[in-house]
């Protein structure tokens, strides 16, 4: 006798499960051809901006006075007096201290003494010398007399000088008690309080304060060896400056030049040390907002324009060891092109090789898509943020 298999039975909720997967199925037999395609993903692309540029570089510098002065006294005694406020802008010719001048003013007064000695000694010996030459012509006095009359008035007239150069020093020293401001600038603190005793005359003077000139201001920076041969070859070609002499200088906090100098100076040997040349630049600084020693930031361009390529920096990819665009060709289709970039112009990049001008690139969207993607471009034209200003003089990184 054969025996049937009992007939299997689904729960009820799996069975009600499986309709809506089976009409799915049903429906994709019968309609395999009506499914929507992916739309391709948008992206950004502009054309190149064609302009033409300065290559410029920017050095790291600090300012200088273009003139400091030590004040040191000339004579020593006790100091008497301090007559600046420490920190204010003098002018030359402002008293800035006082020495005890009574002991040189006694000196003076010795010495217009000795002075009026030596004038009544040379009066006397030309009024002997006088008789001595009626005398000499009647045979009446010796010639040795005569001769000893003649040389005593050369040895008054001597003494004479001598007490005029003692009488002019002992005034000059009384002159240099009062100290007075060599030349206009800002003056630091006073170095030597009222009543100490100064010592002057001599390179071991006390340095009583110090003075630094204000307007104008020169700014010094150092260019390397690499930049000089090439501003050099740039030169040889021009027959001229490879750099304009009017440079900019941005101050600490600002992203672009807010101050105009000129190139005055170029060292005349490369430090061997650093392998840089000291070049210096003079700045106006009529409202003195500029100190020595204060850090900046020269912008030196070039002296010639040269047109360029510019897309974003953002837009510069890196494939492996390459620098890339990615571009649109004609068929809407994603193509990478391999460019050397150049330097920064604000938020631009310039491409020195590997770009033409018509080329669509992909500013916005790239990292979505892949090469041979088919996309949807939107076009949009550069913008530049920022004045064209090349990134810095320690060369930008464009490898």
């Amino acid at each position: 006798m054969k025996v049937l298999p009992e007939k299997i039975v689904l729960p009820k909720a799996l069975a009600l499960a499986a309709l809506p997967l089976a009409a799915c199925l049903a429906l994709s037999a019968c309609h395999p051809d009506e499914q929507a395609p992916p739309a391709p993903p948008s992206v950004v692309v502009s054309r190149p901006v064609v302009q033409n540029v300065k290559d410029v570089d920017v050095y790291a510098g600090r300012f200088e006075a273009i003139d400091t002065v030590d004040v040191r006294p000339r004579v020593s005694g006790y100091l008497e007096k301090v007559a600046f406020r420490d920190g204010a802008l003098v002018n030359k010719g402002d008293l800035l201290f006082v020495i005890d001048p009574r002991p040189y003013q006694a000196s003076v007064t010795a010495a217009q003494g000795a002075m009026e000695r030596a004038r009544s000694q040379l009066a006397l010996s030309q009024q002997e010398f006088d008789r001595a030459s009626v005398l000499i012509k009647t045979d009446t006095i010796a010639q040795s007399l005569y001769d000893q009359r003649r040389e005593a008035v050369r040895s008054a007239q001597a003494e004479v000088t001598s007490a005029q150069g003692a009488l002019e020093r002992a005034q000059l020293d009384l002159s240099f008690t009062r100290i007075v401001a060599p030349m206009s600038g800002r003056i630091s603190r006073k170095r030597v309080s009222e009543g100490n005793l100064v010592k002057g005359g001599d390179s071991d003077a006390t340095v009583l304060t110090t003075i630094v000139s204000q307007d104008p201001i020169d700014f010094y920076f150092d260019i390397d060896e690499q930049s000089y041969l090439r501003y050099t070859r740039e030169a040889a070609k021009g027959q001229g400056n490879a750099v304009s002499l009017d440079v900019g200088i941005a101050l600490p906090g600002e992203t672009q030049p807010s101050l105009r100098g000129r190139l005055d100076f170029t060292d005349n040997r490369l430090d061997n040390s650093t392998g840089t040349l000291r070049e210096r630049a003079r700045i106006a600084n009529p409202d003195s907002r500029l100190n020595p020693g204060q850090f900046g930031r020269v912008y030196l361009s070039s002296s010639a324009a040269h047109p360029a390529l510019l897309v974003p920096d953002s837009a510069v990819a890196t494939d492996a060891t390459r620098r890339v665009l990615y571009l649109v060709d004609g068929n809407d289709k994603v193509a990478v092109r391999p460019v050397v970039p150049g330097r920064l112009f604000g938020n631009l990049r310039e491409v020195a090789s590997g770009l033409q001008a018509g080329d669509a690139v992909i500013v916005d969207g790239f990292q979505r898509v892949r090469v041979g993607d088919k996309v949807k471009p939107i076009a949009r034209p550069i913008e530049a943020r920022q004045a064209p200003v090349a990134a810095s003089g320690a060369q930008e990184d464009s490898q």
